[in-house]
């Protein structure tokens, strides 16, 4: 819809859409939250934890980090793994990028990372404004189900086709919700608060270009922006409280060239789109986790080894062709995470994508470079019309002997209908945090996380966050 005639009238049928969002914001309390919902937000703050951990063994996020701390501001929220305090602006910055820092965080099919945004967000004020953990529950739920349906209401597929890298520019929403509940906005003032955040929605996919770092980055900027966009409307600084479906400059029409404005309010209250939120066991971009399940899966079911296959073909929707279908030069740890051919041919010769896939020597082996180089990628019309209803991708082997194996995977291993359990979240967080913390550490933490939701009081998670010590560093390159 790159029409401002059309827009202008869908604009005025859906005028309003912003304050019913923000009237949910603001009357969400504990009992509304399903217990589905909230089991499944218990795994994302054990999984985000995890993540943000690992995070800060790696240059990117410690430099935020230092960044953060040189920043300082007044002692208002933890800082992690740097035993000191800061404002809870520069505390979520940091957090909120080293969660992201190795692609390995949560996402959704609504193309985003929401724990990396909210969680942070969460964690930090209600360290600063001492609410309990039920109520730090209802803001991560408040943020995920903002960030899904805005992201939802841009039509993701198209908005991602525009270029546009959906955690940075839906993410200010998300973290202006969190902040809401915990601040005890009313619905008035949390419109104001989504109108302030959205303003400040920014993030490019130019990063694949040359694998630089600033994807990283994007979460902890839009944590950082929903932030103060709420702390600003708490004040009285008025924003626009039609920023998603304004005429003129409304966010969803500047986003995406077929904007779908009914769906950010559509079953709101009843229908809980964070319950689709996906646990990732491959340390990649989750748009190729269903390729890589299915190049694994061949090579177990038929003992392949990689000396037996001649061609590998991969069919995958347009939207992933754009996003991690360029050719692969093993450059960047970034552009490796990203690349789909990267990731199936070190699954195929390493039976996994973990974190020793990525590191840089790996990354530029010429046996990998040889096997990616071999992949071929073509779009599947099945596959494409289903996308991003069913993150699919099929692999196809054709050996040596002329044999033609192929496997389509639907569902891969952690989104909603192939769910990683509780002890499988539980056993990542496990290896991520112990590789950062030690193991002694990392059991500690958990054992207050498990409980968070539940507890009268955040600070112990955060005085353990604070207080890690990052005894270990990634093996990780800057490059």
């Amino acid at each position: 819809m790159d029409d401002l005639d059309g827009w202008k009238k869908t604009a005025r049928e859906h005028r309003g859409i912003t304050r019913t969002l923000a009237a949910f914001i603001s009357e969400l309390r504990p009992r509304a939250v399903p217990a589905a919902t909230q089991a499944i937000l218990g795994r994302a703050l054990i999984d985000a934890i995890g993540c943000g951990l690992y995070g800060l063994t790696t240059p990117w996020g410690r430099t935020v980090r230092d960044f953060a701390r040189e920043q300082g501001g007044p002692s208002e929220a933890g800082l992690w793994g740097a035993h000191t305090r800061v404002s809870v602006a520069n505390s979520v910055l940091a957090s909120g990028t080293a969660i992201h820092s190795f692609d390995f965080d949560d996402h959704s099919r609504a193309k985003i990372h929401p724990g990396a945004v909210v969680i942070p967000v969460a964690l930090s004020l209600a360290e600063r404004c001492g609410v309990d953990g039920a109520t730090a529950m209802t803001a991560i739920a408040a943020g995920y189900e903002t960030m899904n349906r805005v992201s939802l209401a841009a039509n993701p597929a198209r908005a991602r086709m525009r270029g546009w890298h959906l955690t940075g520019i839906t993410g200010t929403f998300a973290a202006a919700a969190a902040a809401s509940v915990i601040l005890g906005l009313d619905s008035d003032t949390t419109a104001s608060a989504l109108g302030l955040a959205g303003t400040q929605s920014a993030g490019t996919w130019a990063f694949t270009s040359d694998g630089s770092m600033s994807k990283r980055l994007h979460p902890g900027r839009a944590a950082q922006a929903g932030v103060t966009a709420a702390l600003l409307a708490q004040r009285g600084f008025v924003g626009p409280r039609h920023i998603l479906e304004a005429e003129d400059g409304g966010f969803l029409f500047v986003m995406s060239d077929s904007p779908r404005p009914a769906l950010l309010t559509a079953g709101l209250g009843t229908v809980w789109h964070t319950d689709q939120t996906c646990f990732k066991p491959h340390a990649c971009c989750g748009s190729n986790h269903a390729c890589v399940d299915a190049a694994l899966e061949l090579m177990r079911e038929y003992s392949l080894d990689v000396a037996d296959v001649d061609r590998i073909i991969v069919g995958i929707p347009q939207v992933v062709q754009t996003q991690t279908g360029f050719d692969y030069r093993g450059d960047s740890v970034l552009n490796a995470q990203m690349s789909l051919r990267y990731n199936i041919a070190v699954a195929m010769l390493d039976g996994c994508a973990y974190l020793e896939q990525f590191a840089p020597e790996r990354i530029a082996e010429s046996q990998v470079l040889d096997l990616a180089q071999r992949v071929e990628i073509e779009i599947d019309p099945e596959i494409d019309r289903a996308y991003p209803e069913i993150y699919g991708g099929r692999v196809t082997l054709i050996t040596r002997h002329g044999n033609r194996l192929s496997c389509q995977v639907d569902h891969s291993r952690g989104m909603p209908k192939n769910p990683m359990s509780r002890s499988e979240v539980e056993n990542k967080y496990r290896s991520l945090a112990s590789a950062a913390v030690g193991q002694r550490a990392a059991e500690a933490t958990l054992d207050i996380a498990r409980n968070a939701f539940g507890a009268a009081s955040l600070v112990p998670l955060n005085h353990a966050l604070t207080e890690a010590e990052i005894t270990s560093t990634s093996a990780l390159a800057t490059r």
